[in-house]
């Protein structure tokens, strides 16, 4: 099986053997056109990804980043992955940058520009590092901003994500805080809300429910009364959610949009609520954790556009200068990812260099 996924132009490592990173695994071996993965790094050799990834002909290595990055300049992958977190990205990407490796954070670190591939598809393919906000953001943004283009920049939008507690590893459970930041700052700057809320919600139910999410947006007056404007807002919706099943097919809306009428203690303002189920594909979780879907489906379908372009346009083993958001501007002041950015700027590159030659 292996041999079904080799000789593609380009190799990728995936960092991280969790949940995430296995999931990623196999969507790049089934779905990506340009992708070999030929690294899962992880830092617990035990690992049930490590093992799985060894079974379909990977490399696996409980080395962490420092072992990927002390690989010769031949053997380093065009492009990482990181599923690990928030605080370990924001240590990792200047590293990676130093190194010309292409890196897709799946993290809620958000050190480089938000990515949802229905709304921002247009991503300079030759950012050297994508943020995938978070399993909430990419399934409620678009949303967001299908609301925007018809009726202007929205006062208010909310999300609530509500996945399976089987659904959600540790990695999700020690980032909540970054989460929250992460998706509210992402559904103003990529959705186009004036100010933005998230929530996430774990529930222990059994049997595990579906992933469920629900978006309320502020909108017009005029959009609470049936007619063109009303119905001009839910073909937005409608054809949005269409963009994100074509690499999400498990995503769907639950019901019509809902209209509410104005209230006063909304400013005059109407709202729009809007009910989504994400299914996920069973590639290596049970279909309850859409939560991880759609984060890995929209990864994999960044990480085959950004390396469309690298074919023609290598960097690896080439230093890039790469822009990543300060501390004090970046979407989690005073979170673990702010500290570790701190962290990462006195991290001296030359050892990496050393690293590799030795």
């Amino acid at each position: 099986m292996a041999e079904d996924f080799q000789g593609r132009p380009t190799t990728a490592a995936i960092i991280g053997s969790g949940n995430i990173g296995t999931d990623l695994m196999f969507k790049l071996i089934r779905r990506s056109k340009f992708i070999t993965p030929k690294y899962m790094i992880g830092i617990d050799p035990r690992s049930d990804g490590l093992a799985r990834a060894e079974r379909m002909g990977l490399i696996p290595s409980a080395g962490g980043l420092d072992w990927l990055l002390s690989l010769p300049t031949e053997e380093l992958p065009d492009i990482v992955f990181d599923a690990t977190s928030a605080k370990a990205h924001a240590a990792a990407a200047p590293r990676l940058a130093e190194k010309g490796i292409v890196a897709v954070d799946l993290t809620p670190a958000a050190v480089g520009p938000f990515c949802s591939p229905a709304v921002s598809d247009n991503v300079d393919p030759a950012s050297m590092n994508v943020n995938m906000i978070t399993c909430g953001g990419q399934a409620t943004i678009p949303i967001v901003y299908a609301v925007t283009r018809v009726t202007g920049q929205p006062e208010y939008a909310e999300i609530v994500a509500s996945l399976s507690s089987k659904g959600a590893g540790p990695g999700t459970r020690a980032n909540i805080d970054e989460f929250t930041e992460t998706t509210a700052k992402a559904i103003e700057e990529v959705g186009g809300a004036k100010r933005g809320k998230a929530i996430i919600i774990l529930n222990p139910v059994e049997p595990p429910m579906k992933m469920r999410n629900t978006v309320f947006v502020a909108v017009p007056a005029e959009y609470a009364e049936p007619g063109p404007k009303q119905d001009e807002l839910t073909a937005s919706i409608k054809q949005m959610v269409a963009e994100v099943q074509k690499y999400v097919p498990g995503y769907s809306m639950k019901s019509e949009p809902q209209y509410d009428a104005p209230r006063d203690i909304w400013g005059g303002l109407a709202r729009v609520a809007v009910f989504l189920e994400v299914v996920g594909a069973g590639d290596y979780l049970p279909d309850y954790a859409g939560n991880l879907d759609i984060i890995t489906a929209a990864s994999a379908h960044i990480g085959d556009i950004l390396m469309e372009y690298r074919i023609a346009h290598p960097v690896k083993g080439t230093p890039q200068h790469v822009e990543f958001r300060a501390a004090t501007e970046a979407p989690l002041p005073g979170s673990a990812a702010a500290r570790a950015l701190k962290q990462a700027a006195a991290h001296d590159t030359s050892k990496d260099a050393e690293g590799a030659k030795a």
